[in-house]
């Protein structure tokens, strides 16, 4: 990995975890996004604050957390663009299509 972490948090996640904290900053500074949304499923919002600090530290980005429920792939939260969110980041196991709703999004594997 590229981008360090200090916290045990992270480290844990990416032993364990398919999650490409790499690709998600490079896309972040490419873009040169100043505001992201994270979505975390429930198991994982234990890890919400280190993951939110990872990726701000690493890509200088506001980073908000999505605090409601997450049921899947098509869960995608309404109303960010209105807080000028350009990307949101969700963790999961399977691609929402961005296409169809509009939506802030890129695929980052």
């Amino acid at each position: 990995m590229k981008y360090t972490s200090k916290d045990d948090g992270i480290k844990y996640l990416i032993e364990r975890y398919d999650i490409d904290f790499d690709n998600i900053i490079d896309a972040i500074k490419e873009k040169k996004y100043d505001k992201v949304a994270i979505q975390i499923p429930d198991g994982f919002k234990m890890h919400a604050l280190e993951i939110s600090d990872f990726i701000k530290e690493n890509s200088g980005a506001a980073v908000y957390i999505w605090g409601g429920s997450t049921y899947g792939a098509c869960d995608v939260p309404v109303g960010l663009e209105k807080l000028g969110i350009k990307m949101i980041i969700q963790f999961g196991h399977a691609r929402f299509r961005a296409d169809e709703t509009k939506k802030p999004s890129e695929m980052v594997k």
